[in-house]
């Protein structure tokens, strides 16, 4: 495939914004902190493919508009005095919006859809970070409009997770189509983070568990987890239907108390992933403990609740801990009981002790996840750092996000797809809705990342007992 960039620009707010600098929360400056690609692939209609540069012309106007509300997004992040955290310089200097053009055509890419496993990531539909610059020159969102020899189209995004999370990125993004389509914005962001920040105290933190800052179990009889750092990670995108649920369901709610509620799709599908990695992992010992990070929006649980629009990282991980021998030992019940057990414990509390004991770390540095101008060297901190690869895990749900259905006024995409970015980890799983499935399809997709070691093994068990 021949890729070849037309153009490059630097797409500022179309009107005035306020500058200067804001701090960032600490959640948005721990975790990941660079940027996450997605890629929606289009077939105009052909009185927007013979008009050739109009589709450009629309994305960049309504960009630049959608810019003032959302101008934290035309700024750019710099380090404080001390080089342990970030602020946000609200300084308008723009996104990068590149035009590129491709020999092929879209049926020659493939199977596009979120489920199929071909790798577009060296097709370099999104734009390139190049993180060998100093922090303070990145743009925090990039966007690559290809056109294809068939005429369609694909936009590749890539945007900075130091700035928003996922619920405030399609936010964005949303807002975006809609002026492309020449419609108003519907709700405007909520850009008041320094809520998060001025109402912690400096006191000391509750005597509460604050599990999801503890550093991860590392594999019995290791001192570190360099060497499985090291080794090679692929990925795998598992479709489940909805008799697969149900069976899924039944399994987990099996001699369940009758008091207790049953439990949802994300308790049973993670205490599933987090119980068939532990056999494709093989751990040489029954007590080899074990972690599931849990990823939990705190919109609706601090007091006082953050506006649904809140611009921002308004999310942490916790984590439900066990060991091997007991997840495999226990039904499946036993492993989404532990993950209801840790999300409970996210109280208003809880919260606040959270935001208040990152507060107080001097370096936030070995809470974040981080490369390029950051990691280009080996420290003897890089084992203090976040891990959450073998023998552990991440489970996130997209579930209830508006990732499809995405129109800028050529209609909308045909398949949308979550690129590879170079913080993926083994142990990364993400619960999507299924693009091509309706309401009573009822089927989910998994994206999945293992270490090419584990993933054959890993497919086997999970379809084993739910097919």
């Amino acid at each position: 495939m021949a890729l070849k960039m037309k153009a490059c620009y630097m797409v500022k707010p179309a009107e005035p914004t306020w500058k200067g600098c804001k701090c960032l929360s600490e959640w948005d400056q721990t975790g990941t902190i660079t940027h996450v690609p997605t890629i929606y692939f289009y077939r105009p209609p052909q009185d927007w493919v013979k008009l050739g540069d109009k589709i450009a012309a629309t994305l960049k106007q309504s960009l630049s508009r959608a810019l003032v509300p959302f101008y934290p997004l035309a700024g750019r992040l710099r380090r404080l005095p001390s080089g342990n955290r970030l602020e946000l310089n609200c300084n308008a200097e723009g996104v990068e919006f590149v035009e590129a053009e491709c020999n092929l055509k879209l049926d020659e890419l493939g199977d596009l859809s979120c489920s199929s496993e071909h790798n577009y990531h060296d097709l370099h539909l999104t734009p390139l970070v190049d993180y060998t610059r100093p922090i303070h020159e990145l743009p925090l969102l990039l966007a690559q409009l290809t056109r294809f020899a068939c005429g369609g189209v694909s936009l590749g995004l890539t945007i900075s997770h130091a700035v928003v999370d996922g619920p405030s990125a399609l936010h964005f993004i949303s807002e975006w189509a809609s002026l492309s389509r020449g419609e108003p914005i519907k709700t405007m962001p909520f850009l008041d983070r320094e809520f998060l920040i001025r109402e912690v105290d400096d006191g000391d933190v509750s005597d509460g568990e604050l599990s999801c800052l503890d550093h991860f179990p590392l594999l019995i009889e290791k001192s570190d987890n360099l060497e499985e750092k090291k080794k090679e990670v692929t990925p795998a995108f598992l479709k489940v239907t909805k008799e697969q649920l149900e069976k899924l369901k039944r399994l987990a709610n099996k001699g369940r108390v009758s008091e207790t509620r049953p439990y949802s799709r994300y308790e049973m599908l993670a205490a599933h992933i987090w119980r068939c990695a532990c056999k494709a992992r093989k751990h040489s010992s029954p007590e080899q403990p074990t972690a599931l990070a849990i990823c939990v929006d705190v919109r609706s649980r601090i007091e006082p609740p953050l506006p649904s629009a809140y611009f921002g990282n308004a999310s942490f991980d916790v984590k439900a801990l066990s060991s091997s021998g007991e997840l495999l030992s226990n039904p499946l019940g036993f492993a989404a009981g532990k993950i209801r057990e840790t999300v409970e414990k996210v109280t208003n509390e809880y919260i606040w002790s959270n935001l208040k004991y990152l507060k107080n770390q001097k370096d936030l540095r070995l809470f974040q996840d981080l490369h390029g101008e950051e990691s280009s060297s080996t420290t003897a901190d890089d084992n203090k750092e976040l891990f959450y690869g073998n023998p552990n895990l991440g489970v996130v749900s997209w579930l209830t996000l508006p990732l499809y259905g995405l129109d800028f006024g050529w209609g909308k995409e045909v398949a949308m797809r979550l690129e590879t970015y170079d913080t993926d980890f083994d142990g990364d799983f993400v619960l999507l809705q299924n693009p091509n499935g309706d309401d009573e399809d009822g089927s989910l997709i998994v994206s999945v990342r293992l270490q090419v070691l584990h993933m054959d093994s890993f497919k086997k068990h999970f379809y084993a007992d739910i097919i």
